[in-house]
């Protein structure tokens, strides 16, 4: 048996167990932080990795007026989404592990990957954002949520059990060179705490590299206030 044919098998397996976790603190976590990046009800995002489709539903519920579509390598697991969510007319699933992905013509404002590139080999990721260029205009987003790499290799030497088939921690400049490598740029990163103190994820929010064309000074009233919370925050130390 292949590696791909025995991580296809293992994610067929983990559909029973995705049904009995249900949503959780990461799941809220995961939409809550993209729309602060900038979501918007009638954006087109493809999400890889989308399992049962639990992340998938949530970003449906927030895209209303546009459409996600929503893959995964297993085909049980893709299955199992197309029954659960059907209610959704502008979710979609359907079966890839991404590395001949191609819907000639199409692009997405958004592409999520949502706790599923530290499942992907890291050989394969220059391909797979390869093909998230070819399906990239001048706005899209790149938005990735992983766990921290420390504390992912904190899980690997003390609890092997909780691990998946391949869970490797990812090194974010290796990261963010492959990503700019594909026309992307950094806009934000932060690794914070969702299950536990000691910051268990990371998220990354990538934006294609066009040109700065001008230069536009901030508004007075927001720079004001700004200052002014600052002040106050520091004077209390001092």
């Amino acid at each position: 048996m292949s590696k791909k044919e025995e991580v296809k098998e293992f994610y067929d397996e983990y559909v029973t167990k995705q049904e009995k976790t249900g949503i959780n603190s990461r799941h809220i976590s995961i939409i809550d932080k993209l729309v602060q990046s900038g979501l918007k009800s009638n954006h087109n995002v493809l999400e890889v990795g989308c399992g049962i489709g639990t992340v998938s539903q949530l970003i449906a519920k927030k895209t209303s007026n546009g459409k996600v579509l929503a893959v995964d390598i297993s085909e049980k697991s893709v299955e199992k989404a197309k029954i659960l969510w059907k209610q959704f007319s502008n979710l979609s699933f359907e079966v890839s592990d991404m590395s001949d992905f191609t819907k000639s013509g199409q692009t997405f404002d958004y592409f999520v990957f949502p706790d599923v590139l530290e499942h992907i080999p890291v050989e394969q990721h220059p391909n797979l954002f390869e093909r998230i260029d070819a399906h990239s205009h001048e706005k899209s987003v790149v938005f990735i949520h992983i766990p921290a790499p420390r504390f992912l290799q904190y899980n690997i030497s003390n609890e092997p059990q909780k691990l998946q088939i391949i869970d490797q921690p990812l090194d974010t400049a290796t990261l963010v060179g492959v990503l700019n490598s594909n026309g992307y740029y950094l806009d934000k990163m932060e690794t914070y705490p969702v299950f536990f103190e000691e910051k268990d994820y990371q998220y990354f929010v990538f934006r294609r590299n066009t040109k700065v064309t001008k230069s536009t000074l901030r508004g007075k009233w927001p720079v004001f206030i700004e200052r002014t919370i600052l002040k106050i925050k520091n004077s209390i130390f001092l």
